[in-house]
């Protein structure tokens, strides 16, 4: 079973921006790879909150999605 959140993600170690991510502190989401129960997802800007655990089926298909470009900006 997957965790759904973990409440301070600051204890994790390797999370990642997206290569189309500026540097100029925008809206940003964190990703960490190599999670051994999901893929945890957290908000740059407060790095110490909570991070979302999805499953990896879900993560994939969220991601197939924003690169399909079903979401509009």
């Amino acid at each position: 079973m997957i965790e759904p959140t973990i409440p301070d993600a600051s204890t994790l170690m390797g999370w990642r921006k997206s290569s189309y991510s500026g540097n100029e502190g925008g809206s940003c989401v964190e990703v960490l790879d190599d999670y051994p129960s999901g893929v945890p997802v957290r908000d740059s800007k407060t790095p110490d909150g909570p991070a979302l655990v999805f499953t990896p089926t879900d993560w994939l298909s969220f991601v197939s999605s924003l690169k399909g470009g079903n979401f509009s900006a």
